[in-house]
């Protein structure tokens, strides 16, 4: 599979973002496949940017007058395939939306046409202390022009 072709900002045009990640040795278990774990990690990465690339950092939520960040409350991965050292991985990373505090996301990791895994992960914001938020009204407003609006 290579990549659709993408905007500088990494979004094909059915709003999806995407990333790529090689997996290294440091990512392996002691059977040479990616450690279950580590598909988090390359979700996170693909979250993270997915934000940057849309305008949104992690650093200027922290930044603000009134800081916030984002923490997970629910994370759900099916895994199908195994990864293993040396495979170029695409994570594709899908915003579904915001409800009530709940901001959601979609993401697959894919080796070619093949899909390594999926999931749904649900992120919640919170004050720099700690303490939960409302999301922030721009940034929700902001995000709407990167919805997701595709099926499956």
């Amino acid at each position: 599979m290579s990549l659709p072709d993408l905007d500088a900002q990494n979004f094909d045009a059915d709003r999806q973002h995407w990333i790529s990640v090689r997996v290294y040795y440091e990512d392996t278990d002691f059977t040479g496949m990616v450690y279950h774990a580590n598909y988090l990690r390359f979700f996170e990465r693909g979250r993270s940017d997915h934000l940057r690339d849309a305008g949104i950092s992690h650093q200027s939520l922290l930044e603000r007058e009134d800081p916030a960040a984002f923490t997970l409350t629910r994370v759900e991965v099916d895994y199908r395939k195994a990864a293993k050292v040396d495979d170029l991985l695409h994570i594709r990373t899908r915003y579904i939306g915001t409800e009530g505090p709940r901001i959601r996301f979609s993401q697959t990791c894919f080796r070619g046409e093949e899909i390594i895994a999926d999931g749904e992960i649900t992120a919640v914001m919170i004050h720099a202390d700690g303490r939960p938020r409302r999301p922030i009204r721009e940034l929700v407003k902001h995000l709407e022009a990167y919805r997701w609006e595709g099926e499956g």
